[in-house]
C-alpha cells in the first residue's frame, strides 16, 4: 500500500500515482509500459494475473524496474503530513526523510518497556509512564536485594525470599559436591587402574631380569667351572714337563 495521498500539501502529480492503490507511491517498481506500482501492491497483483491492472499488456515480476530518476527525484520532493498528525505533530518534511522523522517522533505510539506492561504510551510521555508503571522493577527497600515489581510489593517477604534463596543455593551446592565426588571417585578409578597396569608391567619386567641374572649366573659358574679345568689341566702340563 503507498502513502495516504490526504497527507500531502499541495499537488500530487498522477504519474506519482500507484495504479493499484490510487495512493502516493511507496517503494516503487516501473513495468516496461511505464505505469508505476508500490512493490507490495504490484507483487501481490502478479499473484493472481500477468498482466498490467492499467493496460493488460503482459508484464512478469522480472520485468519490473526502479523508477526512472527524475521521477524518484520528484517523489522524494514531495510534502507531506507525519503520520502521528492526529496525535498532536505538527512536522511536514519531504518523503525522502519522513521515515526518518517519524521513527523518532515524540508523538509515535511505543509499547512500554517494562515486561507485562502492554500500554501504548507517547514516545514524549515515556518517562512519565514509567515513572508510575504497575511493573516498573526495582530494588527491595528493606535491603535483601531482591529486585521487585511494584505490583508485588504487598506480596514480597524479604524473609520468605531469602529461605527460597538459601535453599536453592544449599540444593546447588549438594549438587555440586557430589558431581565433584563422581569426578574425583572417576580420576581415582582412572589412576588405581593406571598404577595395577603400570605395577604388572614392572612386575613382568622384573621376573624376566631375575630369569636373565639366572642365565647369568648359571654362564658364570660354567666359566668358572671350564677355567677350574683349565687350570688343573696347566698343572698336570707343569707336572709331565718336569718329570720329563
Amino acid at each position: 500500500m503507498g502513502y495516504d495521498i490526504d497527507r500531502f500539501v499541495g499537488y500530487v502529480n498522477e504519474g506519482l500515482l500507484c495504479s493499484i492503490c490510487r495512493d502516493v507511491l511507496e517503494d516503487p517498481l516501473q513495468a516496461p509500459c511505464e505505469h508505476a506500482f508500490c512493490t507490495a501492491c504490484i507483487h501481490g497483483w502478479l499473484v493472481h494475473h500477468s498482466n498490467c491492472p492499467e493496460d493488460r499488456q503482459m508484464i512478469d515480476v522480472s520485468l519490473l524496474r526502479p523508477l526512472y530518476r527524475y521521477m524518484k527525484n520528484d517523489l522524494n520532493r514531495l510534502q507531506l503530513h507525519c503520520k502521528n498528525r492526529e496525535y498532536g505533530c505538527e512536522m511536514v518534511c519531504s518523503l525522502e526523510s519522513i521515515d526518518r522523522h517519524e521513527r523518532e517522533c515524540e508523538y509515535s505510539q511505543i509499547p512500554c518497556s517494562n515486561a507485562g506492561c502492554t500500554v501504548q504510551i507517547e514516545r514524549r510521555n515515556l518517562d512519565g509512564h514509567l515513572a508510575v508503571c504497575e511493573y516498573r522493577s526495582r530494588e527491595c527497600p528493606n535491603g535483601c536485594g531482591y529486585i521487585i515489581l511494584s505490583a508485588e510489593d504487598t506480596q514480597h517477604n524479604c524473609v520468605a525470599e531469602l529461605r527460597t534463596e538459601l535453599e536453592l543455593l544449599r540444593s546447588e551446592m549438594i549438587c555440586r559436591v557430589e558431581e565433584a565426588k563422581h569426578e574425583m571417585e572417576s580420576r581415582l578409578d582412572s589412576q588405581r587402574r593406571h598404577m595395577v597396569q603400570k605395577e604388572s608391567i614392572l612386575q613382568n619386567e622384573i621376573e624376566e631380569l631375575k630369569s636373565q641374572m639366572s642365565r647369568m649366573m648359571s654362564d658364570v659358574r660354567s666359566l668358572m667351572a671350564a677355567e677350574r679345568q683349565h687350570r688343573q689341566e696347566l698343572e698336570q702340563a707343569e707336572l709331565e714337563k718336569r718329570e720329563l
